[in-house]
């Protein structure tokens, strides 16, 4: 089994050490790299080639949004896993909508910041739909509407298949479950999906899911 490469961000020296320690642990991981700030990210994964980066938003010179942004901007960029002390956090969605996969607190019991960076590097998100809704509800700002009209106007590019999958995607639910709620093949969704993130030049299915909450999908669906 090929293992997952890890790439650790944060300027914490002591939080560093304490990941190092835990993913140490996992016989499928494999630490490829450390970095103290945002600024360091890009030329350590030139050069690394992590699957998977474990990110700390809040950096002294260049912050986790700015590095995720950068990243996740790039042809064949690793995944995002933000580390994060606040679950509400304005900078957590930012990231979020930059391209991060999911988050993940930094008190967070070790086997779980494992598994999240094994689902990441199987291509799932790590990031329920309860806590995406609790999360955007929190950081609402007076732009709310006019970011509801511009999803809409996104979403409108869609079919009628593609809206339902979408949809779908932001209740949470995975490849199988779509296919047996909506009676297609798991093959099928899978298009669906890959159709919707080049339609809507999305990177991820946390980012479908976002869309939808703002476009209000998930309430039309309630």
């Amino acid at each position: 089994m090929t293992a997952i490469r890890l790439l650790l961000v944060d300027d914490d020296p002591l939080v560093r050490a304490g990941l190092s320690l835990m993913m140490g642990g996992a016989e499928d991981i494999e630490i490829v790299g450390e970095a103290a700030d945002g600024g360091e990210v890009e030329a350590l994964v030139d050069r690394t080639r992590p699957d998977v980066v474990l990110m700390d938003i809040r950096m002294p010179s260049v912050d986790g949004l700015t590095a995720t942004r950068r990243l996740r901007a790039r042809e064949d960029a690793p995944q995002v896993v933000v580390l994060t002390t606040f679950h509400a956090d304005e900078h957590v969605l930012r990231a979020l909508r930059a391209g991060a996969a999911g988050f993940v607190l930094k008190d967070t019991p070790p086997a779980r910041i494992v598994e999240a960076v094994r689902r990441v590097a199987a291509g799932d998100p790590v990031l329920s739909p309860t806590v995406t809704r609790q999360l955007m509800a929190h950081v609402a700002g007076t732009a709310a509407d006019d970011r509801r009209a511009r999803a809409r106007a996104r979403i409108a590019v869609l079919g009628e298949r593609e809206r339902e999958v979408t949809v779908a995607v932001g209740r949470g639910l995975s490849n199988a479950e779509i296919a047996a709620a909506l009676f297609m093949s798991v093959a099928t969704v899978k298009t669906h999906v890959s159709r919707v993130l080049a339609k809507l030049v999305l990177n991820n299915r946390v980012q479908i899911a976002l869309l939808a909450y703002d476009a209000g999908l998930l309430e039309d669906e309630d």
